[in-house]
Order: structure tokens, then sequence, then C-alpha cells
């Protein structure tokens, strides 16, 4: 086996690898974005979320379009990692959620302070958090 074969195997394997499922990683993520959203909508004026299981869902939600934003575009949404389209993508994400999850309440005032509350707790938590 030359050299050749050899790297493409470990480049193989190495991509495999990344695109495996983890249900715990995804768990974690829906858990701690759930945490983040909630102190958004404390503080935020004009977010409000009437339960637990709107919190949930739209965690859940938020998750998910995050996914098919970088999936599709390569745009990563962070409010202050990718500069000002990270932040539009977040506020936009923000504002979809509410035609999607029952209970979740914005304004688009409510979600660009959202986006901003959203990256400053982003930049204290380490990793990738939510959004």
């Amino acid at each position: 086996m030359s050299d050749d074969e050899r790297n493409n195997g470990r480049d193989y394997d190495r991509t495999r690898d990344n695109n495996n499922f983890s249900i715990t990683e995804m768990i974690v993520r829906v858990i701690i974005t759930a945490i983040v959203v909630g102190l958004t909508a404390f503080f935020t004026p004009g977010f409000s979320i009437d339960g637990l299981w709107s919190l949930l869902i739209a965690s859940i939600v938020i998750g998910a379009l995050d996914y098919l934003v970088e999936r599709f575009t390569g745009i990563e949404a962070s409010a202050f990692g990718k500069g000002i389209k990270g932040f539009l993508i977040t506020v936009v994400i923000l504002y979809v959620t509410k035609l999607i999850v029952p209970g979740f309440h914005i304004t688009w005032l409510g979600a660009i302070i959202g986006a901003l509350v959203i990256g400053i707790i982003d930049a204290i938590i380490p990793g990738k958090a939510v959004v």
C-alpha cells in the first residue's frame, strides 16, 4: 500500500468521524441553547417565552435552523463571531422561531437586542453553545 492510499484512508476516516451523529451531544446542545435563550428572554425587552415546553421546542427549532443555515450557506450563525452576517442570521433565526413555536414571542427589536445578548452570553460560555 502506498503512502497516498494510507493518507486517503485516514482522511476518509476523519471525515466519517466528523459526520457521526451523537445523541448526547445533541441533547447537551439543546439544553445549553435552552439556558441561553431563557436567559436572553429574561434580560431582553420584547422577548418572552410562555413556558418550559415552549423553551425546549424553541431550542430545538433554533438548533435546526442554525444547522440548516450553516449546511446550505456555509455561514455560521454567531452573533459576534462572524460579523454582521452572523449577527443578522441570528436575528432572523430568532424571529422565524416565533412563527414556528407557539408561546415564543419576540419583536424585531427584541430579536436584535436578543442577538446581542446571545452574543455576549456566547462569548462567556466556551465552545459553540447556541445559534
